[in-house]
């Protein structure tokens, strides 16, 4: 029963982010692009403030999986670093904390461009 509700967490406050982007998509003019970084600045002034982490205790994936979870992991990694490295850690801790999501997301993202072929979109 707990692992149910940890995926119900999940579930719903991953619905309700992914929810509020297509609210977006639907009632504004602003372009998927623009959507997406908002998502990524949210997160990081949301960490920034204290506010996301406890969402991430208690949703897990839900909370972590989303862009405005990679913008907390950036935020996370730059305060880890600074504490560490000082000034330089600003430069370098978004880029240590996001690496493997990064690389997950290039190396599958390769994968898909092999194994599938684009289609012309006829004209």
């Amino acid at each position: 029963m707990e692992s149910f509700l940890e995926y119900a967490k999940a579930f719903l406050v991953g619905g309700m982010l992914c929810a509020i982007g297509q609210l977006l998509i639907d009632h504004t003019k602003l372009t998927p692009a623009r959507i997406l970084t908002s998502y990524v600045v949210a997160g990081v002034i949301l960490s920034a403030l204290g506010l996301y982490q406890p969402l991430v205790d208690w949703a897990g994936a839900g909370a972590c999986v989303p862009l405005t979870g990679f913008g907390h992991n950036l935020a996370k990694g730059i305060r880890e670093a600074v504490a560490k490295d000082g000034l330089l850690g600003a430069f370098t801790g978004g880029f240590t904390a996001a690496s493997a999501g990064l690389c997950a997301a290039v190396f599958f993202g390769l994968i898909a461009a092999l194994i599938f072929k684009p289609k012309d979109k006829g004209k």
